[in-house]
């Protein structure tokens, strides 16, 4: 009973001010902010490794993709907790440029969302769309580097035997992570950072705790302060679910507590679906129950409590809105209209971003081509603005 009621709560959220906030949005007129632009344009999600295989437009070739794991030892976290062997594995696309230093002048790294991996951008809407033969990020000119952050993918989690013994990361744990996996790569500095939701966070946290690091960022789906409000209370709910089954045992069950990740499940996929295109794909009863029985069967599998608790939790201390102002790299920020969890009318990216020096900000309106949350992985919606970031020099 108490799960239902849970489930019919979220339902119910997601349902208010939807129908009126997409007829507003898709009729608004851009919107600027000196001595930012901010803009409505004319027009994710995790993985796993269950993904696609990687495509190109017009049957080319796809790029070869190489995958590696770096390990640190006694890494420590910055809650002073330590682990004698830290994995973080990577997968990388094209090859290092160098200049006549020996500095790699051609790194691009791509940064996945909460649950995901860096596997997810072999998928075809987002690497069919940018890594091919002429497109932006190009293999042929782009050494593109996909880390799986801590907790994630194929890097050290908690279900690799520690359970809830892992140590509690962050994301400057996982930032301080992917900076010594660039050094252990010889990158010095980088051309892009690009990321996804979780990803959108870090690249926050990266242009502030290092900015020199990188020439752009390109923060997909988040906001540039701590979480609150809806957004930290789904992440809340779905720890609670958890950590509130007697079959999670504090963390050390022998068998996965079901019911509290069904829950969780639930959670995630109202979280990161967006009304418009749902209606537009499900139009039936039928339809919808098939979708949910599919998206059960396909999500339950492999899915580990402790891992979705620690992923989730590392979100807790996000902050960036102090520092924002240290950010020095030019700065492309999407959003789009239909995100449940980083909806426009909350005014906080266009009024943080201000902040950021040249930054640019869009909100991409609700259309057939937007996917709520998800639409970071759709490159083809938002890619004219990637262009147009890398086309500064």
């Amino acid at each position: 009973m108490r799960r239902r009621t849970v489930e019919l709560a979220v339902v119910l959220v997601a349902a208010m001010g939807v129908e009126a906030r997409e007829a507003s949005l898709r009729a608004r007129e851009p919107i600027y902010c000196a001595p930012v632009r901010v803009e409505v344009a004319g027009m994710g999600t995790s993985g796993g490794t269950r993904v696609p295989p990687l495509q190109t437009k017009g049957g080319a070739p796809a790029p070869a993709t190489a995958e590696s794991d770096f390990v640190v030892k006694d890494f420590r976290f910055r809650d002073g907790e330590s682990l004698a062997e830290l994995r973080l594995h990577y997968r990388t696309l094209g090859k290092p440029a160098r200049d006549a230093a020996g500095r790699v002048t051609n790194a691009v790294m791509i940064l996945h969302g909460t649950g995901g991996s860096g596997a997810q951008f072999l998928a075809p809407q987002f690497a069919g769309e940018l890594f091919g033969a002429g497109q932006l990020l190009d293999t042929a000119k782009y050494y593109i580097i996909l880390p799986d952050g801590i907790g994630h993918g194929k890097s050290s989690k908690p279900s690799d035997g520690l359970h809830a013994k892992f140590p509690q990361y962050d994301y400057d744990d996982m930032v301080a992570a992917q900076h010594g996996l660039l050094e252990h790569l010889g990158v010095e500095h980088l051309r892009l950072i690009l990321g996804t939701s979780m990803g959108c966070m870090h690249a926050f946290v990266w242009g502030e705790t290092y900015p020199e690091f990188m020439d752009a960022l390109m923060p997909l789906a988040c906001q540039p302060v701590q979480i609150a409000g809806r957004n930290r209370v789904w992440r809340k709910m779905v720890m609670d679910a958890i950590r509130n089954d007697p079959e999670w045992k504090g963390g050390e069950y022998a068998t996965e507590p079901r019911q509290s990740l069904r829950t969780a499940l639930d959670l995630l996929l109202i979280a990161g679906s967006a009304p418009l295109q749902m209606q537009k794909t499900l139009p039936t009863r039928d339809a919808a129950d098939k979708y949910l029985d599919e998206y059960f069967a396909a999500r339950m599998p492999g899915l580990d409590a402790n891992d979705l608790l620690y992923a989730v939790n590392a979100s807790r201390n996000y902050d960036p809105s102090a520092g924002l102002e240290k950010i020095h790299a030019r700065v492309m920020y999407v959003n789009s209209a239909d995100d449940f969890i980083n909806p426009p009318e909350l005014g906080i990216a266009e009024r943080e971003i201000r902040r950021v020096a040249g930054a640019k900000f869009v909100v991409i309106p609700i259309s057939d081509a937007t996917h709520g949350h998800g639409t970071h992985t759709w490159a083809a919606v938002w890619k004219a603005y990637l262009a147009e970031l890398l086309a500064v020099k």
